[in-house]
């Protein structure tokens, strides 16, 4: 028998009542007016045998009396929300049925777990109006755990794919990129051809791309997922920055744009975040901006001190920018913001996502100016080093420690 209650639609044969009362007559009307619904019902008699029943039973919904011999209704509601005894079963609702109509009797009612009162003699229609409507909440909570396991499930099968691709695909795509990185270094160029040189240029172009996708692909779920550890360390933007620019020098070079290091002293200033993750957000920022920057162009990578204290890092270049509208797009999960390069090349959208995250995880936080056809600078701030902030951390540890 499907029924609908709040536009919810279920079938109330499903749902189990269980009434309590001491007086016979009571039990019988009660169950013959919840049995027209298809109801499942059980009964008990007294507040121990409630008890007993809840155990055995496990209703969806408890009418319970509230003036019995052995234990009255308020004792068995605290037994069933306090007790450690009942933790599984501290959830089902409760209606009482009582004569007492007292302010101070509703509110000990209400404090002792009540869901809701019926006063005796009870209105059948203003009954089951009360009873609809806790069984309707409890058809809701029960739709929406089983949503949130159907979305768990999904979500774990997903982390995992996203795992599997990202890890177990990551490393023959970096054994490919280091064999090409080889041939380049070991075969002259009059010895293959210039055209033969190219087309390894490129393979190792891509290869570089899908490896830096597949990473960041697992970098971004393991952070999503809470397994990706946030290790500070001490460093400085001159040990981090030359070694990126040399990385994609090559491939700029390929696409006819000069990539440059620019030198600042802000370069030597001691710097306290996760060097790995500091290190994925350039990259990210450069291979972005060798995509979108046309031959002729420059990408300049560089240091600065942040109005805020902190030492920013940034990749500005000539390329084609970003127009307002799509700016607005670029953090936007919903909106997954891809666009092509100058040479069609293809962006994940995930890698701005992920910097930004990085960022955040270590106490600074993502930058960007950019103009359409005029070009764009990313930036990243980051922590400077507190030495006495880290010696009177040192000596705090120490004492815990001790004690």
């Amino acid at each position: 028998m499907e029924n609908t209650i709040s536009g919810l639609e279920f079938n109330f044969s499903e749902y189990k009542i269980l009434i309590v009362d001491d007086v016979p007559s009571n039990v019988l009307l009660l169950k013959a007016l919840l049995s027209i619904k298809q109801f499942q019902i059980v009964t008990a008699n007294c507040g121990t045998a409630c008890l007993e029943q809840v155990k055995a039973e496990v209703p969806d919904l408890i009418l319970l009396d509230v003036m019995m011999p052995d234990m009255n209704g308020f004792e068995v509601a605290r037994h069933l929300k306090n007790d450690p005894v009942y933790e599984a079963y501290k959830d089902i609702p409760i209606i009482f049925l009582t004569a007492l109509n007292s302010a101070a009797d509703i509110v000990k009612g209400f404090q002792a777990g009540a869901n809701d009162f019926v006063l005796k003699p009870f209105n059948k229609d203003e009954l089951m109006i009360r009873v609809m409507h806790q069984i309707s909440l409890v058809a809701a909570r029960r739709i929406i755990a089983e949503k949130n396991r159907a979305l768990e499930t999904t979500i774990r099968s997903r982390d995992k794919m996203y795992s599997v691709i990202g890890h177990d695909l990551r490393s023959p795509i970096g054994t490919i990129k280091m064999l090409l990185e080889m041939l380049m270094d070991m075969l002259p160029v009059d010895k293959i051809g210039e055209e033969n040189m190219m087309l390894i240029s490129q393979c190792h172009e891509q290869t570089e791309e899908t490896f830096s996708l597949l990473d960041n692909l697992l970098k971004w779920t393991k952070s999503q997922t809470g397994r990706l550890n946030v290790v500070h360390q001490e460093f400085k933007a001159a040990d981090l920055l030359p070694s990126i620019v040399n990385t994609y020098r090559n491939g700029a070079a390929l696409k006819g744009i000069e990539l440059v290091y620019i030198e600042d002293p802000s370069d030597q200033v001691p710097l306290y975040a996760d060097v790995d993750m500091c290190k994925t957000v350039i990259r990210n920022f450069v291979s972005n901006a060798v995509k979108f920057t046309p031959a002729g162009g420059t990408i300049s990578i560089y240091t600065s001190m942040n109005p805020n204290g902190l030492v920013q890092m940034n990749v500005k270049d000539t390329g084609c920018g970003i127009s307002e509208e799509d700016q607005s797009k670029l953090f936007n999960t919903k909106t997954h913001f891809t666009k092509y390069g100058t040479n069609a090349e293809e962006g994940s959208g995930l890698g701005l996502l992920l910097c930004m995250d990085f960022a955040l995880k270590n106490g600074g936080e993502l930058l960007f100016d950019s103009k359409e056809n005029q070009g764009s600078t990313f930036s990243i701030t980051v922590p400077v080093y507190d030495e006495e902030k880290m010696r009177s951390k040192v000596v705090i540890d120490d004492s815990t420690t001790r004690r």
